[in-house]
């Protein structure tokens, strides 16, 4: 299940919505905040934006790719957009499936993918004033393992 949003989720529901059945072993969950700590500066805020229509499918892909590589019995990303406070939730990724190996790597996995595929923009907003994030060599590395 995917969900672009710009209001808040609660953790506690979300996990709950999963397919936690008799089969089910592992459940698997990383929830992204919004640090202080940015690229140039200390940061305020961040914006997320997206395209409508397109971001949906690049996650949609994102998720059938988890499902096939992964033996999962379910999967969930919400991403939030808009502006965001320090602290705020952005992103929530869980899988669930019958071993904890699969359901911890599934997760991994859609975190990495997520940070290099999904056509997200950030834009950091300081104190002194605001500048989109460009792609970091350590996201691409941490995708290219998978």
């Amino acid at each position: 299940m995917i969900r672009i949003q710009a209001e808040d989720f609660d953790p506690g529901a979300a996990l709950a919505s999963l397919d936690q059945g008799p089969g089910v072993g592992a459940l698997a969950s990383f929830i992204g905040l919004v640090r202080r700590h940015g690229d140039q500066a200390e940061v305020v805020a961040i914006t997320l934006e997206h395209y409508p229509g397109m971001t949906e499918r690049a996650l949609a892909a994102l998720e059938t790719e988890a499902r096939r590589r992964f033996e999962l019995s379910d999967c969930l990303i919400i991403h939030r957009i808009g502006r965001l406070a320090l602290g705020e939730r952005v992103v929530l990724v869980a899988t669930t499936s019958p071993h904890r190996q699969a359901a911890l790597d599934a997760t991994a996995f859609l975190i990495d993918w997520l940070k290099t595929k999904a056509p997200f923009w950030k834009q950091e907003i300081t104190a002194d004033g605001s500048h989109w994030v460009a792609a970091k060599a350590s996201d691409e590395a941490a995708a290219e393992r998978w």
